[in-house]
């Protein structure tokens, strides 16, 4: 499989707009580990308000990697879970486990970003949500893709991102960005290009084109920054790549 790919999906489907019940998205998240898709599939996602839903859906099965989505540096545990990321708004120092802070995509400059890298955080940003305000530009999020990349933090995104390409939704009207595209980006970003005509580029045979011409020493270097995205439905994103013909067709 393509490296690129790699643990880049973890799994938010208790989240909106999925909001698939919590029983069901375990159930369906230990299904996928033992799938031909579990390569692909990053830590499911649950937020500390809903802990004690998760404990319960987990009983009694296969330990299950979880990124908790917290307000507080205290962790909780449970046989069945192992925590392996935090994801917190403002957060400002590392923790036990891998720290995400979660800081608007508007105020990600150079400066911030050498702040949580030196305190051993990485960065998450969010690219979409319930409101056409959740989503930045192209521009925006050019520029704070540009100040992680060149910063050297590791960084995740989060919502809007189920498409491969930058499309707009017909249901909404919401312009999506596509994890191809900041693929692209990401890789263009680490050769000193600019990245804002990557993220904005709506033709889905020449991202994907460009996607697989990354070679194997750019395509670690990317993934080493563009860690994974948060998405509410893994076979969207597992689709979109199967479409562009990404992905063995085994994986159908």
């Amino acid at each position: 499989m393509n490296p690129l790919f790699l643990r880049l999906f973890d799994d938010a489907a208790i989240f909106p707009p999925g909001n698939v019940p919590m029983a069901a998205a375990v159930a369906a998240h230990r299904e996928r580990r033992g799938s031909p898709l579990e390569p692909m599939l990053g830590p499911f996602i649950c937020s500390l308000a809903r802990w004690d839903e998760l404990v319960a859906a987990a009983a009694g099965g296969p330990p299950l990697a979880v990124s908790l989505v917290t307000t507080s540096p205290e962790l909780p545990a449970a046989p069945e879970i192992d925590i392996v990321a935090v994801e917190m708004v403002g957060a400002t120092e590392a923790g036990a486990v891998t720290t995400y802070a979660e800081v608007p995509c508007g105020e990600i400059t150079a400066t911030r970003v050498a702040a949580l890298r030196d305190a051993g955080l990485r960065l998450k940003i969010r690219t979409g949500g319930v409101r056409a305000d959740a989503f930045p530009s192209e521009a925006e999020l050019a520029r704070a893709l540009w100040a992680a990349v060149r910063g050297g933090i590791a960084f995740k995104l989060t919502a809007g991102l189920h498409d491969p390409i930058r499309h707009r939704d017909p249901a909404t009207g919401f312009e999506h960005h596509g994890y191809l595209n900041v693929i692209l980006a990401t890789a263009q970003a680490l050769q000193g290009y600019d990245i804002e005509r990557a993220l904005a580029d709506q033709d889905a045979e020449r991202v994907a084109a460009a996607v697989a011409r990354i070679d194997e020493v750019l395509a670690k270097a990317v993934r080493h920054h563009f860690i994974s995205f948060g998405t509410c439905s893994i076979s969207e994103p597992v689709g979109g790549l199967l479409s562009l013909g990404l992905l063995p067709e085994d994986l159908r």
